[in-house]
């Protein structure tokens, strides 16, 4: 077996995280690297943040050993902070959001001191967005942004028959109960919104008119979804990335959002898109709804230039291949 140029150490927690590893994974082979792949054996879901993370990092550390000593890679991505806390080995650390961001009080209350430690010592940093960065922790090594790719994922429809979407995995970082209210308000008769990544009765007080929960859907479904709608609507707590309003762009949807705090990516698009489209959910909806910004959709592809996946596989081959070749 050859050796490795880099070893990539993935918790795969997530459906999301699992896919960038994936796409990061392809686009560092596109580039002439021999990369190798270790995933984190699952882990049960403690009671709480501190718990569960020191069970992932335990699991990191065991898979990244295994892979070392398999693959005797000349380098080694740790990908999330969580999974370079007990790292066994130096090397370059792939995060959207550090636990010095997404992680207060206690429920980050031995990791984010380890970050801190680990991040200093790290001989890469490559965080997905530069507002990923800014949380990161002084000081800290040098980084290489490498944005998640997004495209859209299919031919756009001439009619999009479903008025809007949201997407409520973890409800509560989310802000799910915020964008039923807003919808509830803003609401007229023959409306729907769909509730993606969560079931209804899982939802305390979810209102029923005019509102679906279509559960967890396959990935090429949900993007089929998006391309049917006209209105993406979120209002996140605290937004540590934002891939599911990169990929609303993507496939055509305004975007009405909440202003939250951490790196979201899609925040500063949104405010340039249109700004009517920002603040108060409520309000933003019946804008997009009734008064949709002329050419939205079109400025929206031009401004995820950055994200398409040449754009990365450029960034990948030009930057950050030959920084982790200089890890060897």
């Amino acid at each position: 077996m050859p050796r490795a140029d880099v070893l990539i150490v993935s918790l795969g927690g997530t459906a999301g995280l699992r896919e960038a590893d994936a796409e990061l994974a392809g686009s560092l082979r596109r580039a002439g690297a021999e990369v190798a792949e270790v995933e984190a054996e699952r882990v049960r879901e403690w009671r709480t943040y501190a718990l569960i993370e020191l069970a992932w990092a335990r699991a990191a550390r065991g898979a990244a050993r295994a892979g070392i000593a398999e693959h005797r890679p000349r380098a080694v991505l740790y990908s999330s902070t969580t999974a370079a806390l007990l790292a066994p080995r130096p090397g370059a650390i792939l995060f959207d959001a550090p636990a010095a961001g997404n992680r207060p009080g206690r429920h980050g209350i031995w990791q984010r001191p380890v970050e801190r430690r680990r991040l200093a010592a790290a001989r890469l940093l490559v965080p997905w967005s530069e507002g990923g960065l800014a949380e990161a922790p002084e000081p800290h090594a040098e980084a290489v942004v490498v944005p998640v790719p997004v495209a859209p994922s299919g031919a756009q429809p001439l009619l999009r028959d479903v008025a809007a979407v949201t997407y409520g995995a973890n409800p509560e970082k989310k802000g799910l109960d915020r964008v039923l209210a807003a919808w509830a308000a803003a609401r007229r008769p023959g409306e729907e919104l769909v509730v993606a990544g969560v079931d209804g009765p899982g939802v305390s007080g979810a209102p029923t008119d005019g509102v679906r929960f279509a559960g967890m859907l396959p990935r090429p479904e949900y993007r089929a979804l998006l391309r049917r709608t006209r209105v993406f609507v979120c209002a996140p707590r605290r937004e540590d990335y934002g891939i599911a309003q990169l990929e609303a762009l993507a496939d055509g949807c305004l975007l009405v959002t909440a202003p939250s705090p951490g790196p979201y990516a899609a925040l500063p698009l949104a405010r340039a898109l249109d700004p009517r489209l920002v603040g108060g959910v409520a309000e933003g909806l019946r804008t997009a709804l009734d008064d949709p910004s002329p050419g939205y959709a079109q400025r929206a592809r031009e401004a995820l230039a950055p994200w398409a996946p040449a754009a990365v596989d450029r960034v990948v081959a030009e930057r950050l291949l030959p920084r982790l070749q200089s890890l060897a």
